[in-house]
């Protein structure tokens, strides 16, 4: 099984435009992102960009790029159409987010190791919610229910499941809860036709892309990690991370 790691990379962002190159504490951080990933030892890494700034960059310190097309809705499409331009064949891709410079590379390689079963077509990690905070937090933690299997049943910005009957703040007293770590992996056919569905109404009522997949019946298999890792979102988010 050979598994590739592409990294979505996109210099305009409306929230923080030229994220990718940032400096943080000497490194960048699309560099940082690929130096993590690089631990995972994957059969392959690439940046998917659509920006020559970047790609020089990646370029430079040695790393592999695609130059991909600058209308991507989401890093989903990017990477596969990364795929499609790789010269090699993969039997599955992780599409690793490049706001996170410090992500695990255990995750990767758990992520990876999902595959080892032959059903599984789209993988994904989830974290158990410890906190009451986390979990009515509406923005930046996305909840996710499982089944026995640990088969995503729904994803949500909503606080799920329900607790009925218990006041809200002692549902974890009630019930296990999980928040979605938004890291994908695919096998590769698969990839293919997800970029291909149309957008959904559930989709389009949690903005959620993740939610797309489930209303096709595609299976999304969830692996639990105690490991969590800061995203860059915002140049506020940046300073942050640099005081710590």
């Amino acid at each position: 099984m050979k598994v590739i790691g592409i990294i979505p990379a996109r210099y305009e962002s409306s929230r923080f435009p030229g994220k990718p190159l940032v400096d943080i504490n000497g490194t960048s951080m699309v560099q940082r992102v690929y130096e993590q990933a690089a631990m995972a030892s994957l059969d392959s890494i690439v940046v998917a960009t659509d920006d020559v700034r970047i790609a020089e960059h990646v370029s430079g310190f040695g790393g592999e790029v695609i130059m991909t097309d600058a209308n991507h809705n989401n890093g989903t499409s990017r990477c596969n159409e990364a795929l499609q331009k790789s010269e090699e064949q993969y039997d599955v891709i992780l599409n690793i987010q490049g706001d996170e410079p410090y992500l695990h590379p255990e995750q990767l390689i758990q992520l990876a190791g999902l595959f080892s079963k032959s059903s599984v077509q789209i993988g994904t990690l989830i974290k158990k919610i410890d906190s009451i905070e986390e979990l009515l937090n509406p923005d930046s933690i996305k909840k996710v229910v499982v089944n026995d299997k640990f088969e995503a049943l729904y994803f949500s910005r909503s606080p799920i499941p329900f607790v009925q009957g218990v006041k809200q703040e002692d549902w974890l007293e009630h019930q296990t809860f999980y928040k979605h770590i938004g890291i994908y992996a695919f096998r590769a056919e698969i990839l293919n036709d997800l970029v291909n569905l149309p957008v959904s109404k559930l989709e389009n009522a949690e903005s959620l892309e993740q939610l797309r997949w489930l209303e096709n019946g595609y299976t999304i298999q969830a692996a639990i990690t105690d490991h969590e890792s800061p995203s860059i979102d915002t140049p506020a988010d940046l300073e942050r991370l640099l005081q710590r």
